[in-house]
């Protein structure tokens, strides 16, 4: 599996010849979504959802097929025919790859402020091996998933960085890369990358755009 970090939080991966991308936002790279197959989308913020960008791509590639919640499906009635509604507990194939999803709400921002769905999606490694967990923007655990790497989000104005401590422990991955990263400057996120090392019991690291690695 060959897997390539966008920025913020956009993954993308490649196996076999099947292209799968989750969360190709407003802050991503749209080469993120060239040549794709499948695109799973966590939840409706901009950050993780830019509708233009997913529609100029579907033009030029009608056999697209999107997977998400139903509550982001209703927002893309535009695409209707190629969306795929998805519920914590469902198991699918997108692209060649197993997937299974998890979680069911946004992390709270605050009291005030109601709770959106959000999905988090584990992809299964070859052969039934671990894989690779994107929570999307929550810190839901997939407690039945063996995960090998996982991508923790390290930024955003609903987090602590005690909560991504936490997570990483919580789940117990070989590797952890960061997610959600592009709200903070470079000296928070290196502030952030020293106490994971330290704390999370995991290999982290922080993957420029565009960086792919193989797992």
């Amino acid at each position: 599996m060959r897997l390539t970090k966008y920025s913020h939080a956009c993954v993308r991966l490649e196996r076999d010849g099947g292209v799968l991308v989750i969360d190709p936002g407003t802050l991503s790279e749209r080469e993120s979504l060239d040549g794709v197959d499948a695109v799973l989308i966590t939840h409706e913020h901009f950050d993780h959802l830019d509708k233009e960008a997913l529609a100029d791509e579907l033009a030029k590639r009608p056999e697209v097929a999107v997977y998400t919640h139903p509550d982001v499906a209703k927002q893309l009635a535009e695409l209707s025919g190629v969306v795929h509604e998805v519920v914590p507990g469902d198991e699918f194939e997108a692209a060649g790859f197993r997937v299974r999803a998890y979680g069911g709400l946004h992390a709270i921002i605050h009291p005030d402020i109601p709770r959106i769905a959000n999905v988090g999606f584990f992809v299964e490694g070859e052969g039934g091996s671990g894989g690779v967990y994107h929570p999307g923007d929550s810190f839901d655990v997939p407690s039945d998933a063996r995960v090998e790497t996982l991508f923790v989000p390290v930024s955003a104005p609903w987090l602590k960085i005690s909560d991504a401590v936490e997570f990483i422990r919580a789940v117990a991955p070989r590797r952890a890369y960061a997610l959600h990263d592009k709200l903070y400057t470079d000296l928070a996120l290196d502030i952030v990358g020293r106490v994971l090392n330290s704390l999370s019991g995991a290999e982290y690291a922080r993957l420029e755009p565009g960086t792919a690695v193989t797992l």
